[in-house]
């Protein structure tokens, strides 16, 4: 009887040690989860993106700044036909800032000297203005010159002359101008099939990943390189453009100021017309068919001596 009193004691004893067990492992969780701080919906979403929680700084990386040199480096072969271009343009754009100065194109002691041969208009010697023509050799003078060698013919065919010189003349000034014209159309083309290559190049290249890059990581720097070629396709086209319309501005001012002053000079000529005529010498023969042709007229130009005599008082005056 007290074996089995005492046997009942250890099995109460034994249930109890087991609930008191069951119930300190549920209880224990509950009490810290209850002391742990709460975690909030940003700090979620940071995790899942791998970025830093709020309040904690990224440490910030210093990128390294874009160098021009570089980056004309990294453009490739592309880069070769468009610094062509840019020096071409450089060169053309000098060349013509020199030849198209108005001392160039139309001198200012030229113009004066025969306006003062032309005034009054029946004291003009085409002899006179044939030696100034060719001591200031410019558009302007070849003009004048084509001119003085149809006097005898009617003004008319004499102006029709000057202006198919003219036009000669504009014609070969403007021919480098063109060059610049091009520069300014073909440059950004190419550059533009620089691009094109090098982004064609990157995304070849990103189907064949080393584990340690990133297919991200690999397109931007392939396309941030392709790019330089575009750049530097505008940045010689746009001055290229732009010195192409102020030249054939500049151009197309000088000689409309030529064509003014030759047809100045034209009427000079019409008490000539069927009379005489002036040979490549500066002689004025007659036209008289009853006469010899080189027959001098009855007043033959003066000699070289008193030429420059007659344009000194031309430029005195």
């Amino acid at each position: 009887m007290h074996r089995n009193n005492d046997h009942k004691m250890a099995s109460r004893s034994l249930v109890l040690a087991i609930l008191l067990f069951i119930v300190a492992d549920f209880i224990t969780p509950l009490s810290i989860a209850q002391d742990a701080p709460e975690i909030g919906a940003d700090e979620i979403k940071a995790v899942m993106q791998d970025a830093p929680p709020p309040g904690e700084e990224t440490p910030q990386i210093d990128s390294p700044g874009i160098d021009l040199l570089t980056l004309v480096t990294r453009g490739g072969a592309f880069m070769i036909p468009i610094g062509i271009m840019s020096l071409m343009v450089v060169a053309l754009a000098f060349d013509k800032f020199m030849s198209l100065r108005p001392e160039k194109i139309l001198p200012s002691g030229f113009t004066r000297e025969l306006e003062n041969l032309a005034n009054p208009l029946d004291r003009f010697s085409p002899g006179v203005a044939l030696q100034s023509c060719r001591e200031f050799d410019s558009p302007a003078s070849r003009v004048v010159t084509s001119m003085l060698l149809r006097t005898g013919q009617p003004l008319a065919e004499i102006e029709r002359t000057a202006q198919e010189t003219l036009e000669r003349e504009a014609d070969r000034q403007a021919s480098s101008i063109r060059w610049l014209t091009l520069a300014a159309a073909a440059t950004p083309l190419m550059g533009l099939l620089g691009t094109v290559w090098g982004m064609i190049v990157a995304f070849h290249e990103s189907t064949s990943l080393t584990a340690d890059r990133s297919r991200s990581e690999q397109l931007s720097e392939g396309i941030y390189t392709a790019l330089v070629t575009t750049l530097s396709g505008l940045l010689v086209a746009i001055p290229a453009a732009i010195l192409a319309l102020y030249l054939e501005n500049r151009l197309a001012k000088l000689f409309h100021e030529i064509e003014e002053f030759a047809f100045r000079i034209a009427p000079a000529l019409a008490p000539y017309a069927g009379l005489q005529r002036l040979d490549e010498d500066g002689v004025l023969h007659s036209l008289d068919r009853k006469k010899s042709m080189t027959t001098d007229v009855p007043q033959p130009p003066p000699p070289p001596k008193a030429v420059k005599e007659q344009r000194s008082g031309a430029k005195v005056g």
